[in-house]
């Protein structure tokens, strides 16, 4: 399996803790349109997956990442398309400006951590892929639903956080 590690950020809005997640444009040829959280494939040059999810995070969101507090890695994740994805939970600076890279980010969705907690926007559903049944995760803010790879990370650091 490959390497990949994301950054799950977290912020502050209001004095209300939110979680960031960026949509990929749907030009990409993998994962369209799908929402994410900043990160991707391990570089030989990153000596690190945590190196990884910050470089990652700096090229997407386009911000300095020296002030980024890592929290802590999450459970690896592996995927069907064969990756391997570490996650690490961080809080970025209040009053970072983005400069999302429009290659990469159609936009960027900050949603309240409360609101990921409700119970009443989760739903999952048993899939099958080459014969190997398992559970996919959905979660709906208003229009936007979150699944798949990111849904189980997210649903991870809920469980932490509850």
């Amino acid at each position: 399996m490959r390497e990949a590690a994301v950054l799950v950020p977290l912020l502050v809005r209001e004095g209300t803790p939110h979680i960031l997640f960026t949509k990929r444009p749907t030009t990409l040829r993998h994962h369209a349109g799908q929402y994410s959280f900043p990160g991707g494939s391990r570089d030989p040059e990153d000596p690190t997956p945590l190196h990884t999810a910050l470089r990652e995070t700096r090229e997407e969101l386009g911000i300095d990442v020296s002030g980024v507090r890592v929290l802590g890695a999450l459970d690896e994740v592996p995927t069907l398309t064969e990756f391997r994805i570490q996650p690490f939970v961080g809080v970025i600076p209040q009053g970072v400006e983005y400069r999302p890279s429009p290659d990469e980010v159609e936009f960027i969705l900050e949603v309240p951590l409360a609101e990921l907690m409700n119970p009443a926007i989760l739903r999952s559903e048993r899939r099958s892929v080459r014969g190997v049944e398992y559970e996919v995760d959905f979660y709906t803010y208003g229009s936007h639903v979150i699944w798949g790879a990111t849904g189980r990370i997210l649903r991870n650091l809920l469980r932490l956080a509850s």
